[in-house]
């Protein structure tokens, strides 16, 4: 959907609400909204949206569909992988029997513990054992983060095992574990039915050819479809999937439009392997490696998927000294421009950065070639029009050799003093700690005006949750100008926030933005 903008130029819906458009070069993330869908599958989801149709028997009719594709008995569409697996939990727990479904999550003192690795306890976003209880089960950890070995898992399995979990992602822990087919014989040994997470995985068919009772995909992943999932395995455990839509699976109803969209995005997939060519895929990134590999601080070559998926990427290794920040403070860097570019930082740590090239256009390709060329070549890079019509950089650091001007203004409460320069030139940041007292919290229209306030200012701003030593919270950094990285964090009011601003304007920058989030006492 489009709108009419004041200036006279098209303008999205996105942009209406606020939103700026993202480059995604971390992959299909749920966080950036998944996969860029094809116009089959959008034509698809817009025929669902102008009928009505007895849910149960799309649900059973896409089911056969999507297990034609799997090479199982029956499927079973979700919301999401992660529902999928709170399903899969509650059908082997509650079967098909109402009154043990509508019972769940109390399993009634049905066998309920569901044995996993240690190093598969995995958080994507929210935690797996958590998908586990909500289905009514209880996890099991065995092992080890990085080293479990097969009798971690006979020793747990009891009469109260009701299945053992494997998952297969590229969160998990890559070294040290029961390899799938152990598992699998283990669960034939006892009796026990095994659960694949293979969330993003490519191949539909190879899962559940391993002989794994019930596999779990994400249809917004590898398949290319909308936000959905399924699950594939025997028609009689599919049937106990379904019949948890009348109990857990309830919340996680999925829309007759997700559907269609799924099934033809599967249909797809099947036919054209989803247009993904491996060599061409590596070729692509082989080039943008010649040509970032020459910037300042930064080296570049090209790696394969950790889990041995065929996704070719651009890997980035970014040299703090030479460069002038470390991976992390690179990739926040770009996350702060217009537009926000964000990389796969999940080795960010260890300085190692990459781009997936799978989400990518060509244009939005060479956007990211020109803004790290801007960053650490020290060009200057319009980061796009700001509120009063002028130019602002691409949300970058001052260049070492560069003397930027302090920021004016008298700090506020709680802010460090006015920034002074540092031996190498470049200024030291201020910082402010302060309670968040909005209602929402950095929710929706907070976020979203308090990314816009950021988005005004010359200074590069981050927010990050206050947290303490040993503390579980996620005290993560992320740039103010990114909506979808404020409300990652999930900051509610009541929690305190620290701000982080670096360079120039940077006390206004903080001022403005704690009257956002503290508006009774900016």
């Amino acid at each position: 959907m489009e709108l009419l903008s004041t200036k006279g130029t098209m303008n999205t819906l996105y942009e209406d609400l606020g939103l700026t458009h993202a480059i995604n070069a971390s992959g299909k993330m749920t966080a950036l909204g998944g996969s860029r869908l094809d116009d089959r599958v959008i034509a698809a989801m817009g025929e669902a949206a102008r009928g009505h149709v007895v849910m149960d028997d799309l649900l059973v009719a896409a089911g056969r569909e999507l297990a034609r594709a799997t090479g199982t008995e029956d499927a079973c569409p979700t919301t999401g992988a992660a529902a999928g697996i709170a399903i899969a939990v509650a059908a082997l727990i509650a079967g098909t029997d109402p009154a043990r479904t509508e019972r769940l999550p109390d399993a009634g003192g049905a066998p309920d513990e569901v044995v996993l690795q240690k190093g598969h306890a995995v958080h994507f976003g929210a935690s797996v054992c958590q998908m586990i209880a909500i289905g009514g089960g209880r996890p099991v950890e065995v092992g080890a983060v990085n080293k479990a070995r097969p009798e971690h898992f006979t020793a747990a399995i009891t009469d109260r095992t009701a299945a053992l979990l494997y998952v297969q992602s590229h969160h998990a822990v890559q070294k040290g574990q029961v390899p799938l087919e152990t598992v699998v014989a283990i669960g034939r040994e006892h009796g026990i039915p095994v659960i694949v997470d293979a969330a993003a995985e490519e191949d539909l068919r190879r899962w559940p050819a391993t002989g794994a009772n019930l596999v779990v995909y994400s249809g917004g992943k590898a398949i290319g479809g909308p936000t959905s999932g399924l699950i594939c395995g025997p028609a009689d455990l599919i049937a106990a999937c379904r019949a948890q839509y009348g109990g857990i699976g309830r919340p996680m109803k999925v829309g007759k439009e997700t559907v269609l969209g799924l099934v033809q995005a599967v249909r797809d997939y099947a036919t054209s392997a989803s247009a993904v060519d491996p060599e061409q895929q590596h070729a692509r990134m082989t080039r943008l490696a010649e040509r970032v590999g020459g910037l300042p601080g930064l080296s570049a070559r090209v790696v394969r998927d950790e889990t041995g998926r065929l996704i070719h990427r651009t890997e980035l290794t970014v040299d703090p000294e030479e460069a002038g920040r470390t991976a992390t403070e690179l990739a926040a860097e770009l996350a702060q421009g217009q537009p926000p570019v964000f990389l796969r930082d999940h080795h960010a740590a260890t300085g190692r950065l990459a781009v997936d090239p799978r989400p990518l256009t060509p244009q939005e390709e060479e956007q990211i070639v020109a803004r790290l060329t801007g960053i650490l070549g020290g060009e200057r890079v319009s980061a796009g029009p700001r509120g009063d019509g002028e130019q602002t950089e691409a949300g970058r650091t001052p260049a070492p050799d560069r003397q930027d001007a302090q920021a004016t203004g008298t700090p506020a409460a709680g802010t460090t003093p006015a920034p002074a320069a540092d031996a190498d030139g470049a200024t030291t940041p201020l910082e402010r700690r302060l309670v968040v007292t909005e209602a929402a919290g950095l929710h929706a229209r907070p976020a979203a005006a308090f990314a816009q306030a950021a988005g005004r200012s010359s200074a590069a701003v981050t927010v990050r949750r206050a947290g303490t030593e040993g503390s579980e919270a996620d005290t993560r950094e992320v740039p103010a100008r990114s909506v979808l990285s404020l409300m990652s964090l999930n900051i509610r009011s009541g929690e305190e926030i620290v701000l982080t601003a670096r360079g120039e304007g940077a006390a206004e920058a903080l001022a403005e933005l704690a009257a956002i989030a503290a508006p009774e006492s900016a």
